[in-house]
């Protein structure tokens, strides 16, 4: 299994951070307004960034450590990979 943390744009330029194990299957739930409750009324997204985690435990220590940034620190995460 490949884990995955991602960071995804919303139609109102908020950023989410999520992780998965199937990053096409996650962002296609995210597009029909399936994911998470916080992307229900803001899609369709756009995936910005994402990154492998070798374990769950891994993906979620990650995504937490990402949700703790501000805006302009998820973004030059962001930029950094550009």
């Amino acid at each position: 299994f490949m884990y995955y943390v991602y960071i995804i744009e919303c139609k109102d330029k908020t950023l989410y951070t999520g992780w998965t194990v199937n990053l096409e299957k996650r962002l296609a739930c995210h597009n029909k307004g399936k994911g998470a409750k916080y992307t229900r009324s803001r899609y369709p997204v756009q995936l910005k960034y994402f990154e492998q985690a070798a374990s769950k435990s891994e993906a979620c220590r990650r995504e937490y450590e990402i949700k703790q940034l501000s805006r302009a620190e998820k973004i030059k995460l962001i930029n950094s990979v550009l």
